[in-house]
């Protein structure tokens, strides 16, 4: 049975120092524009249609020499004169702001040494392969959460060498004999799925705000004046 531990009155640097471990996952949420429209894209996998509070994923490398906690993850970093699009090591700080990531989860499937071994060497060997991020894939997933029916199937711009953040996380955990997502194909798994997954696992929860019901209480209220101007 799996178990939801909620946390409050932690910083994200906190949190994360509380409860980052080697071969856990994690997810962030935030109110950047990218946040709220991938957010926002999920919003067809719940019966109400009320946003996810996840935009990324990403896998829990361990602490280092250095002292810092590492993820790797498929993202897309771009810094002045520097873009890097794709699989990535990066100090789990960059995810310390609590303002830009509202909410965060760490998820722990318990996974043996060996397995933690496996689903990091093989995450290392995505990265030194330069595997890419694909905005393609994102567009096909997309696409299949409009049609249900397609979820199951083959991502239909899926591409050699290439994975989205969840997919990658995806991946890797299957590898290690974790399935993430029954029913779901690897290209078309979403952040939500593997918050909402039904395999067994300990998972912390901290929110402090959801960034997103202040965007759909302004969508509200325009709507109402438009209803009032009589359009």
């Amino acid at each position: 049975m799996s178990e939801l531990i909620r946390v409050t009155g932690l910083s994200n640097r906190e949190f994360f120092a509380q409860h980052a471990r080697a071969g856990r996952i994690g997810l962030v949420g935030g109110g950047e524009l990218i946040n709220r429209l991938i957010a926002r894209a999920q919003r067809h996998l719940d019966p109400r249609h009320d946003w996810s509070m996840w935009s990324h994923a990403f896998v829990f490398q361990g602490e280092r020499l250095d002292g810092h906690h590492w993820v790797i993850e498929s993202d897309l970093d771009i810094h002045r004169k520097h873009i890097r699009l794709g699989l990535q090591e990066n100090r789990v700080e960059k995810y310390y702001s609590d303002e830009d990531y509202t909410v965060a989860a760490i998820l722990d499937f318990g996974l043996t040494e060996e397995q933690v071994r496996r689903v990091l060497a093989l995450s290392l060997e995505l990265v030194a392969n330069n595997t890419r991020y694909s905005l393609r894939e994102l567009a096909g997933t997309a696409w299949a959460m409009h049609r249900p029916s397609l979820r199951p199937e083959a991502n239909v711009l899926a591409r050699d060498r290439s994975f989205y953040c969840s997919a990658f996380v995806r991946h890797v955990f299957a590898q290690a004999g974790i399935e993430l997502a029954t029913g779901i194909a690897e290209k078309n798994t979403t952040p939500e799925d593997i918050f909402r997954s039904a395999a067994e696992h300990t998972q912390w929860l901290l929110v402090r705000k959801r960034p997103v019901s202040k965007v759909k209480a302004v969508v509200r209220r325009v709507r109402a004046r438009i209803r009032l101007a009589g359009f």
